[in-house]
């Protein structure tokens, strides 16, 4: 056990964090004030004695590396160092997989030097690209044979074989090496991926190969060259210990296991280090993190435990009574007044009980929107459209943390990938009626320079015919509303568009023969979109628009940000967009400049000669708006937090997303408590991950073992949730899922022994 070395445990909101921030000040300054450095050993006296050396603020001087198990957690986790620290230290604040893909491409001369790699700079590929390019590579093995023994389509297939490549890398193991463990795993586990071993590693070894000959690098490749290649090498051991004198890395219980090799290189190079652990907050155990691991580096370190919350919470008084009702199914036994049930039979009145109590205690100042937390164990879209749709309608934001949803189900994001069709010339078989229709709604949002009036008035007269017989000349529309109703919408796109393969166009509005009913702002409105799309289509023959990148910004300028009122929700749709299709012509121009091109027919990617063709524009542009009516999760943008009225939100989130966030609330409102998703791992579950834990490397997964981590998981998720509650919890079931089937999940008995309310109608 060394003194040099911290390791920090305590429960959720205990003061982990707070209590590793100030061992890191006192390593830093001294009682008397004066700036010292970390505490080294001397090596001329025994381990135990340790001097003060003085700081010397210089860039020379090596830094810090403060580690965090998420970006958000990272953010916090840099603010507090600098707050606490005045911003005079240089200290790193990174995720483990950010560093470690940093310092794949700061040491990429070295990679490309052992691994006798082409010179040229690395581009990092998002998870969505990754997936189809790593799908056209493999679409000639993947035949209908092998999907039918595995019993998955193929997007499912190759996410899964993608997985294992990243759960291999997190855990220290090769590619080559993962046909071994998945012979060991597969010989008594029933849900093997039915797919020869050797056959699965032959995939990724020609993907990982691919992937470095045109220096793209995935998630999984950058973790493999830095536990494989980089970490072992001596000149970059010595680098690495040279660079950092201190190291702080909070929650290393959600840590993958190459995270620890990292920490025991730094602290055999002499830097010191505090680490701090959650055994209640393990939430990345199915995606890579292996926390058993982790906790054997505290045997060198000298240990201390919070034992006293640094919040008032209900975890002390609550989650013993509740673990006992779930696992002894204890009758008689019930739960302090600090627990409800909203009980109700179907779902849907259940969605709207849960936000009339919402909204009634928010009317009556019992508590803000930003003291109160809708937690799921998942959320389907309609729960999600309700919930929002009540609260925003009573003025009270909704804010769904690391929302994962497809970039397509903003009608925007369609609307704006219509117009693409609409300019580019072959990508005419990609619009439809209804895609024009709703393309018309979306562009018509902006206020029009001409003073036009009759917006808000037709709005109104449509009546149940949908267009209004007279047109009323009153208040300018309102920008949240756009000109071009879906009823006008749908008219102009039955007797305006006209469909072709290669060149698709909208006629203009007196095509209609009674064009008068729309109303002037409508057809003034859809004469502007006519307009900007002919201009557009004139200047893109001229080779005037530089790339589709272009045209999607100019669109945004010129019908949705400039006078119009865009919600959070719909700007961090619009930056996905961007960075998504800059990311996509990023690596088109890769590949271009590989000489390569894609057979559309048998999927596999062939050298070019210098001078052809590789892959027409319009080709690109419609794979990538087919990569996004799939349906496929695109990356988060660069987080932007929400300022004025947005930020005090009611927060809607998964169990997952709720617990990666380390938020705290005052009200809980435990959606779906009897559902049996509860004890599940879901998509927070990787296929293979149980085969790549240190414990139990290659052993097979056993209905046991998945029971035993049921109970665990069970366990964890309570203790966790009631140390980030601090006054209320509400456990809301409905005797009916979504789908008709009754609901009989493990916290069922936690429904039946608290008082049931009946909710006040609120006037929603």
């Amino acid at each position: 056990m060394n003194s040099n070395f911290l390791w920090i445990t305590g429960s959720s909101r205990s003061g982990k964090t707070a209590r590793l921030v100030k061992q890191f000040c006192n390593w830093v300054v001294s009682e008397s004030g004066a700036k010292e450095s970390y505490y080294t050993k001397n090596r001329g006296q025994k381990n135990s004695e340790i001097i003060p050396k003085r700081l010397y603020l210089h860039q020379t001087e090596p830094g810090i590396l403060a580690l965090a198990a998420n970006d958000e957690n990272r953010r916090d986790l840099a603010d507090r160092i600098v707050t606490a620290t005045e911003g005079k230290y240089p200290v790193r604040c990174k995720t483990p997989l950010g560093f470690i893909q940093d310092e794949v491409i700061l040491f990429w001369p070295l990679l490309i030097e052992s691994l006798k790699l082409k010179a040229q700079f690395p581009v990092r590929l998002r998870p969505e690209t990754e997936q189809e390019l790593a799908t056209k590579l493999w679409r000639s093995q993947l035949d209908e044979e092998a999907l039918r023994r595995m019993g998955e389509n193929e997007y499912r297939l190759v996410r899964r074989i993608l997985d294992l490549l990243q759960l291999a890398a997190y855990s220290g193991t090769t590619c080559e090496s993962i046909d071994k463990i998945l012979v060991s795993a597969a010989a008594q586990n029933e849900n093997n991926i039915n797919l020869e071993p050797e056959f699965i590693v032959s995939l990724l070894v020609n993907w990982r190969n691919w992937c470095l000959k045109r220096g793209f690098l995935t998630y999984g490749i950058v973790t493999e060259l830095y536990g494989t290649y980089l970490l072992p090498n001596p000149i970059y051991q010595q680098q690495l210990t040279k660079r950092y004198q201190a190291l702080l890395a909070d929650d290393v219980q959600d840590y993958p296991a190459l995270s620890r090799h990292l920490f025991e290189l730094l602290l055999k190079g002499g830097a010191v280090a505090a680490f701090s652990y959650n055994p209640d907050s393990v939430v990345r155990l199915g995606l890579g993190a292996d926390p058993n691991y982790l906790e054997g580096l505290s045997t060198v370190c000298q240990q201390e435990t919070l034992t006293q919350p640094a919040f008032s919470c209900l975890s002390d008084t609550l989650t013993t009574p509740m673990l006992d009702l779930i696992t002894e199914q204890t009758f008689g036994l019930s739960l302090p007044q600090t627990v409800q049930s909203i009980q109700t039979t179907s779902r849907a009145q259940l969605l709207r009980q849960t936000a009339e109590v919402i909204v009634k205690a928010v009317k009556l100042g019992r508590v803000q929107p930003n003291e109160v937390a809708i937690i799921a164990p998942g959320l389907d879209a309609i729960a999600r459209y309700t919930l929002t749709e009540i609260l925003t309608k009573q003025n009270i934001p909704v804010e769904a943390p690391n929302e994962q949803r497809p970039l397509i189900s903003s009608p925007i994001i369609r609307g704006l990938l219509t117009v693409l069709a609409f300019v580019y010339p072959g990508l005419g078989r990609l619009v439809d009626r209804d895609a024009v229709a709703e393309m018309l709604v979306v562009l018509s949002r902006r206020v029009s320079p001409v003073g036009e009036t009759g917006g808000a008035g037709e709005q109104g007269s449509r009546g149940a015919g949908g267009v209004g017989e007279e047109n009323t000349f009153s208040s300018p529309p309102s920008p949240s509303f756009p000109h071009i109703d879906p009823v006008r919408a749908g008219l102009i796109a039955d007797y305006c568009f006209v469909p072709h393969p290669d060149k698709p166009n909208l006629l203009p509005v007196t095509t209609f023969d009674r064009w008068d009913r729309l109303g002037y702002a409508a057809t003034t409105a859809y004469s502007e979109i006519l307009q900007w799309l002919e201009e557009q289509r004139a200047q893109q023959e001229m080779r005037l628009i530089p790339s589709p990148i272009s045209l999607l910004d100019r669109a945004i300028q010129r019908f949705l940000w400039n006078g119009s009122n865009l919600s959070y929700d719909e700007l961090a749709a619009l930056r996905k967009l961007l960075e998504t299709a800059q990311h996509y012509w990023e690596i088109d121009t890769r590949l271009r400049q590989t000489h390569t091109y894609t057979d559309t027919k048998t999927g596999e990617h062939k050298d070019a000669q210098r001078g052809n063709v590789s892959k027409s524009s319009h080709e690109t542009i419609a794979d990538f708006i087919q990569l996004l009516r799939r349906g496929t999760i695109t990356a988060n943008p660069y987080p932007v937090r929400p300022l004025g009225p947005q930020a005090n939100a009611v927060t809607l989130a998964t169990i997952f997303q709720y617990r990666s966030s380390r938020r705290s609330h005052r009200w809980h409102f435990w959606l779906d408590a009897g559902s049996p998703l509860w004890a599940k791992g879901g998509a927070a579950t990787l296929f293979g991950a149980p085969f790549f834990l240190q414990e139990r490397r290659g052993a097979p997964w056993t209905v046991e073992d998945e029971q035993s981590a049921e109970e665990q998981r069970l366990r964890r998720i309570l203790a966790d949730l009631l140390a980030r509650v601090s006054e209320k919890v509400y456990l809301c079931h409905s005797d009916l899922a979504v789908n008709g089937q009754e609901q009989l999940g493990r916290l069922l008995p936690l429904v039946h022994a608290c008082v049931s309310i009946v909710p006040e109608p609120a006037g929603v």
